[in-house]
């Protein structure tokens, strides 16, 4: 038996745990001394004349001067008593630490550390050294970045904020409010500005493409009521205005973004996660933060009103120059807002190309942070650097081809001076982008693979398991599928579990890739088209048993009636963020 796997046998030569015993001539397992002492004997041998020592001693045992009278040395205090051997049996040897000299005339030689060593110290120390400086850098830079955002309430106005697994839609404003430095010559004097500049920016649940949709200043809308918070943390309603420019959704009679949000959704249905509002700065320094802005005219514009002068053909512009372009519309062609917006988009479309081919200098993107966060006001689900820099992640993994600018269709209005929306090409446009429907052409491989989902084997009508929601506005669509399903189809499996939120404008499936077969017969049964089904998530019915989820949309009619999927308009204006343009 090896003492020192009991862990017994600190800095003690595992050969001198057995010691021989000159009285009984047998070789005894000595204990380390710091063993505890329990008042048990030890289970080693001992000869008759050795337990009579010990029980003697035990008898006579009192303590003079630190000495008890049977042999055993009465331990200082604050350490532990230590026992002497039995009899005439040789105390244990102890190793001798490092420590310890060696003794008169002996020394140990000093151990040298490597110079390997001493780099790595000197390395790991420096690498830490700077982790540490260049941690509390990035803490103390994100402190002044989230210092630059203003973010006001959302009031409610919108989803709550945009997620990873559906489509996101952002509200972008730009205000015609005269803050920042050399402002003062734009905008109109005193006023609390305007949505001058809007654009609901849609990125698909996919990300495989995104609508940028620019609606008209000018354009005549109902504007609704809006709760909105007061500054001293009160809701107060302020009344809708029916009939009115839409860029007085802004600013105006204390409106705040979320009242201009609540004017998009009432306008094309479409229900939004977030907002960002853009001041002048914000074009004149994340242009210049990029390095200048490429533009293109195809006749040279000399505009009094915005300062603007440039040649015929490719430009580059930034700061004010780049201001006075989106600003412009007297000299390009009918001097409308309609002109200016396809400046606004051609300029927008050259400056995401150049950002994206920045997205390598370091430099460039610390400045334009520094731009975005000091130029922007977000609502407060935005209201930190972090949740902006993941949402800039996520509209990022769009491809510029497939992003696609177009505007609210827009016949004039009998005064000359606004416009009213066109209904018949306005309505389904709004739906293709509520439906999520792509306005570029997108791969011809996505859509094989959606046509795929529908062709291979299907399983029994009565192996069919399948939760239904209504998604949709129409009541009672869930409970109807479900009387459809289980008389006309005998899915008995079928389950209806009431309402979903929030709404979906497309129909969808859900399932794991085991519920393929499952998943077809469902699709055959109501019409379903390969976009509908979604593979890769599920849930389990009232048994416990797994089930595929079926969220009844905007485009659901009735049981048994084909569910078609929105599709994008063609006769829309529309220009792709790849393409450069110029303007005419």
């Amino acid at each position: 038996m090896d003492a020192q796997g009991r862990g017994r046998a600190e800095n003690i030569d595992p050969a001198d745990q057995w010691v021989l015993n000159p009285q009984t001539g047998d070789y005894e397992l000595r204990l380390h001394p710091s063993a505890p002492e329990s008042g048990i004997p030890s289970p080693r041998r001992r000869s008759p004349h050795a337990t009579q020592t010990r029980q003697n001693g035990s008898r006579n045992g009192t303590v003079r001067n630190g000495t008890a009278q049977n042999g055993t040395r009465q331990a200082p205090p604050g350490r532990r008593p230590q026992q002497q051997p039995p009899g005439d049996l040789p105390g244990q040897r102890r190793r001798r630490t490092p420590e310890e000299p060696l003794g008169p005339g002996r020394r140990r030689p000093k151990q040298k550390k490597s110079k390997g060593k001493k780099a790595l110290l000197w390395t790991g120390g420096g690498l830490a050294f700077v982790l540490v400086a260049g941690a509390a850098t990035a803490y103390f830079y994100i402190e002044h970045l989230n210092g630059n955002l203003t973010s006001v309430s959302s009031d409610g106005a919108g989803t709550g904020g945009w997620a990873k697994d559906r489509a996101i839609n952002v509200l972008i404003i730009g205000t015609d409010k005269r803050t920042g430095k050399g402002n003062e010559g734009y905008g109109d004097a005193g006023s609390p500005g305007h949505a001058d500049t809007t654009i609901l920016l849609h990125v698909s649940k996919d990300r495989s493409n995104a609508t940028a949709l620019s609606i008209p200043r000018d354009m005549i809308v109902d504007i609704p009521d809006c709760p909105t918070q007061q500054e001293d943390g009160s809701e107060k309603v302020i009344a809708g205005t029916p009939k009115a420019r839409f860029n007085e959704s802004l600013g105006q009679s204390g409106r705040t973004p979320s009242c201009t949000m609540r004017t998009v959704t009432e306008l094309t249905g479409i229900k939004l996660d977030n907002f960002m509002v853009a001041d002048f700065n914000a074009v004149k320094t994340l242009s210049s933060a990029v390095g200048g802005v490429e533009v293109c005219v195809e006749k040279p514009i000399k505009d009094p009103k915005s300062h603007l002068e440039l040649p015929k053909g490719t430009s580059t512009v930034e700061g004010d120059d780049a201001l006075a372009f989106v600003r412009t519309r007297h000299a390009v062609g009918f001097g409308s807002d309609l002109d200016r917006i396809k400046l606004q988009q051609q300029f927008l479309s050259s400056l995401m190309r150049k950002m994206k081919s920045k997205m390598t200098s370091p430099g460039t993107m610390l400045d334009l942070a520094e731009a975005a966060t000091k130029a922007l006001t977000v609502d407060d689900t935005l209201s930190d650097v972090f949740k902006l820099r993941d949402l800039g992640m996520e509209l990022g993994k769009v491809d510029l081809k497939n992003i696609s600018f177009t505007t609210v269709p827009v016949v004039d209005n009998t005064d000359g001076a606004t416009v009213l929306v066109n209904e018949p090409k306005a309505k389904p446009l709004f739906g293709a982008i509520k439906g999520d429907v792509s306005l570029t052409a997108t791969k011809k491989k996505q859509k094989d693979k959606e046509a795929a989902r529908l062709k291979g084997s299907k399983s029994a009508a009565a192996d069919v398991r399948v939760n239904i929601y209504n998604g949709s506005d129409t009541q009672g669509a869930a409970s109807k599928t479900l009387t459809y399903l289980q008389t006309e189809h005998g899915m008995n499996k079928a389950s209806q579990l009431g309402n979903h939120e929030p709404k979906q404008a497309k129909t969808t499936l859900e399932y794991y890739p085991d519920q393929a077969d499952q998943a077809r017969k469902l699709a055959e049964v109501m019409g379903l088209p390969g976009s509908a089904l979604k593979p890769g998530e599920s849930e389990t019915n009232d048994q416990g048993l797994p089930a595929m989820v079926l969220i009844l949309g905007a485009d659901f009619s009735e049981p048994g009636t084909p569910v078609g999927a929105p599709t994008a308009p063609t006769d829309i204006d529309k220009t792709e963020a790849d393409k450069k343009t110029c303007a005419k």
